[in-house]
């Protein structure tokens, strides 16, 4: 798992001569623990917020509006449960490389949407689980750690820069799936996304 995920963290460096655009983006996760156990929870989940981070490179493909993105980042997907007897946290901290293929057009002036489809592959880095004040590591649980695919969508609007790039702002959703998980409980993470970008052109 770690090797794999050295060899993903590489593949920006390798491409970076032939990159023509960097960037970063950030924004806000608003996640949805989804546990199928064994034992169902009595209190009711509900969404939680955290933090989104992304930097990485965009190579534009053989049309101007179609391109290829692999970028790391670093997400927090957090939820909450209780009832008045019981509070539960969950945070946690995962580490991944997204690769996309994006599309866009132009809309009206100087503005354009892009369309973003693909594949995540993270990996937990942080992860406490709170029980009526109690605090609990994630880190080593099954269904928490491990490989992290999520599939995902993203829909922004740009607005050019002259002679620099652009900014972006949109929205996102991921489902995340715990594979190597072998355990009873298993864990899927539905998260939508608020996201805010720079894009700089470096060709």
């Amino acid at each position: 798992m770690r090797k794999l995920i050295l060899l993903l963290t590489l593949i920006p460096l390798i491409t970076t001569s032939y990159a023509q655009r960097a960037y970063f983006t950030t924004g806000t996760n608003f996640s949805m623990f989804n546990f199928d156990s064994p034992m169902a929870m009595t209190t009711p989940l509900k969404s939680g917020t955290g933090a989104t981070f992304e930097m990485g490179m965009s190579k534009v493909l053989k049309s101007e509006s179609l391109s290829y993105t692999i970028g790391l980042n670093l997400n927090e997907y957090n939820s909450v449960a209780g009832d008045f007897a019981n509070s539960y946290t969950w945070n946690t901290k995962y580490m991944g490389v997204n690769n996309s293929i994006d599309y866009s057009i132009g809309l009206f002036g100087k503005f354009r949407m892009m369309l973003q489809g693909g594949l995540n592959l993270s990996t937990i880095v942080y992860g406490k689980q709170s029980i009526n004040g109690a605090y609990f590591d994630l880190i080593k649980q099954k269904e928490f750690s491990g490989l992290n695919i999520s599939p995902f969508a993203h829909l922004s609007i740009q607005l050019p820069i002259q002679d620099l790039g652009f900014l972006s702002v949109g929205y996102g959703i991921n489902k995340s799936f715990f594979p190597m998980n072998s355990s009873q409980e298993k864990l899927s993470i539905t998260t939508n996304q608020l996201r805010f970008g720079i894009h700089f052109n470096i060709n």
